[in-house]
């Protein structure tokens, strides 16, 4: 287990996907057979993160406390942190600086999906750097995103908030590790013309002080965003086309917990029991049996590299 503390921005008022987020929040709503906030918080998970904070706005908090509860059902420390207005996302470290009482942090937006395998050695070897590092996946619409610069050497010489001319077609993802400097560096990040704190201007600062290391998902990785109503269809077809093919979860927080340790058995088919009548908790039991599982996977496979 690392020593960093996790970050899941789910606030935000979910415009572009009005009407529907007009009464639920984006990260609530239904990603093919779960609620899509389990997706990111997989990814915490995975990193070997324990100590989560949630930050949500005023109005949805309940309802994240109803479905998450404190995460002792996955061996989990959940924390909830309001966001009065949506200032940009280097506003969360300045809102959880407390909490993090200078741990270091990694951040993950609660509308971004990953999958990929060796998901989960990418995160361990961003762990162990001690100051800052993200991902930068090659995207179609690169001026829709924080772009990527990089030199002759493929070394990152820039990062530009959607830039008119992209200067690479490689977008920074909504996954970020930074040191326990994050909130006071955020302390000094101005307003920018959106009138947000935005995350590039908090990357720059560790860029320019040479503390920033970029891992590139390759071919093999999916990054989705669900950030309007096609992108949300698209990133559910991606799960259930997944889930149907190979007969495994994705974004399966119990699976992850239990492959971690931090359940044991009877926690896992208590969960499994709870959802019963569904195809999930169906998959929960088989996690437990011995013919099934892990024991059920090739040599040197690792089932939660794949579980997003």
């Amino acid at each position: 287990m690392t020593s960093r503390k996790g970050l899941l921005l789910a606030g935000g008022t979910g415009s572009r996907l009005w009407p529907i987020t007009l009464g639920i929040s984006k990260q609530l709503l239904p990603l093919y057979d779960k609620p899509m906030i389990y997706y990111p918080l997989s990814v915490l998970m995975l990193a070997g993160i324990r100590e989560i904070c949630i930050i949500t706005t005023p109005e949805d908090q309940p309802q994240f406390r109803r479905l998450l509860g404190d995460g002792s059902q996955w061996g989990l420390d959940l924390h909830y942190i309001i966001q009065p207005r949506p200032d940009g996302l280097a506003q969360a470290y300045l809102l959880a600086e407390d909490w993090l009482a200078g741990a270091p942090s990694a951040m993950v937006l609660g509308d971004n999906i990953f999958h990929g395998d060796g998901l989960a050695r990418l995160l361990a070897r961003a762990d162990a750097r001690p100051h800052g590092t993200v991902f930068g996946y090659r995207v179609r619409d690169p001026e829709r995103y924080g772009v990527l610069g990089f030199d002759a050497a493929g070394r990152v010489t820039s990062i530009t908030e959607k830039p008119i001319e992209p200067a690479s077609p490689f977008a920074v993802t909504g996954l970020y590790f930074l040191d326990g400097d994050a909130p006071a560096r955020a302390r000094a990040v101005r307003p920018s013309n959106r009138g947000e704190l935005e995350i590039t201007s908090l990357l720059e600062m560790y860029l320019g002080d040479g503390l920033l290391e970029v891992e590139t998902l390759g071919r093999g990785y999916a990054w989705l965003d669900t950030g309007t109503h096609a992108a949300l269809l698209d990133a559910g077809n991606f799960v259930r086309t997944l889930e149907d093919r190979q007969g495994m979860q994705t974004g399966c927080p119990e699976e992850i917990a239990f492959q971690q340790g931090w359940i044991d058995t009877p926690a896992l088919l208590a969960q499994a029991a709870r959802f019963g009548k569904t195809d999930y908790g169906a998959y929960l039991a088989t996690l437990a049996a011995p013919q099934g599982g892990y024991d059920q996977m090739p040599p040197g496979d690792i089932r939660s590299d794949t579980c997003l």
